[in-house]
């Protein structure tokens, strides 16, 4: 079994309901569990800011699943709440973001692992230290880089 983490985020059509459906669907997938997940935490969108707040989440999965056979269930999850790409960076229904396999590094036209911006980004970083705070990532510990990453107005939703 493979030990994943997946970023999610929402800022469109009950936001909060989404992430917490996704969640539940994370452990329905085949050969795969939900071992845990973060609280959720409401964040100001990284690019266009005419759109609403998002409610980010993180969580951890074991999985038999290849990388790429993980990512497209994903994306079949995204396509279920109905996301479109409409704009980069622009509001959806739901992300989900592989954002850590194994310790694997792939670097593919579909997947970059470690996912490449996730250094760079609170909503991520803090979800992630609540649940695997001693996790590293590309040798730095989520310590040191939460202390160089700006809290971009994160906010903790839920307990």
């Amino acid at each position: 079994m493979a030990v994943a983490y997946i970023g999610l985020g929402s800022n469109l059509d009950g936001p909060e309901q989404r992430v917490a459906q996704a969640l539940a669907a994370l452990d329905r997938l085949p050969l795969t569990q939900l071992v845990m997940a973060s609280p959720c935490y409401a964040s100001t969108p990284v690019g266009p800011q005419d759109q609403p707040d998002f409610v980010n989440a993180v969580a951890c999965v074991s999985t038999r699943l290849s990388p790429l056979a993980l990512l497209d269930q994903l994306q079949a999850l995204e396509q279920a709440h109905r996301r479109r790409r409409l704009r980069h960076w622009g509001p959806r229904t739901l992300d989900l973001d592989l954002l850590i396999f194994d310790d694997l590094t792939l670097d593919l036209p579909r997947l970059k692992v470690p996912h490449p911006c996730m250094h760079e980004r609170a909503f991520v970083l803090v979800p992630l230290a609540d649940i695997a705070p001693d996790l590293a990532i590309d040798g730095m510990s989520l310590h040191r880089l939460l202390a160089q990453v700006a809290d971009g107005g994160l906010r903790r939703l839920s307990p």
